[in-house]
Order: structure tokens, then C-alpha cells, then sequence
């Protein structure tokens, strides 16, 4: 793990090709503490998601799509974004990246 990623204020979490989760930030423990925190490392990206959400994780580990939406979880709206990393022009993992959105988030359309 690059050391900038490690206090970055988003949780991002890394998974090989077979959906192995092979690094998590610091964010992303503290996030996902209830589920094991850090000793999710190593495990299955398949064993803590439904199955609707496992068919999606494997869509992108073969066309290497970006999966992106927005959700409200505990009253706090964060941005997903889940991104195909390549290794010589192949799918190796995916990346995602969950970030808080401030309530107050101005949106601007530019030209």
C-alpha cells in the first residue's frame, strides 16, 4: 500500500481477481470493524455481500467495468466507487473507495 492511501479520509479497500480483499486502509477498518476490521484481509469479498452484489463484483472482475452509486447509511450519504485495477492490459482486482458526503455538498454544472 502506497503510504499517502493509508490516512486517506476514505475508506478504500483493494481484492485480487478471485475477490480476495488484499489491502484495507485505515478508514476502511475502522469502517468495517463490526465485520473484523483488518483480519478481513485475506478473506472473500463473496462471504459479506448478497448475492445481487456478488454477481455485480464478479461482472466487473470480467468486463472490468466501474460500478459507482450513492447510498445513506446511519444518517451519512457516501459516494461508492468501485474501479477495476489492470495488470498488463488485465483485470487484477478491484478498488473501492467510499466517501462521506458533507450534507451541505454544493453541485456545480460547468461548461
Amino acid at each position: 500500500m502506497h503510504e499517502w492511501i493509508k490516512d486517506f479520509a476514505g475508506a478504500a479497500t483493494v481484492c485480487d481477481k478471485n475477490g480476495t480483499i488484499i489491502e484495507m486502509n485505515e478508514k476502511a477498518c475502522a469502517t468495517f470493524a463490526s465485520y473484523g476490521g483488518s483480519d478481513l484481509i485475506g478473506k472473500s469479498l463473496y462471504d459479506y455481500h448478497p448475492e445481487h452484489c456478488n454477481v455485480i463484483i464478479r461482472e466487473m472482475l470480467q468486463t472490468g467495468r466501474t460500478n459507482a452509486y450513492t447510498i445513506e447509511k446511519q444518517g451519512k450519504r457516501k459516494l461508492i466507487y468501485q474501479q477495476p485495477l489492470f495488470e498488463n492490459g488485465e483485470v487484477s482486482g478491484i478498488v473501492e473507495l467510499s466517501l462521506e458526503l458533507p450534507d451541505d455538498m454544493p453541485h456545480y454544472v460547468r461548461s
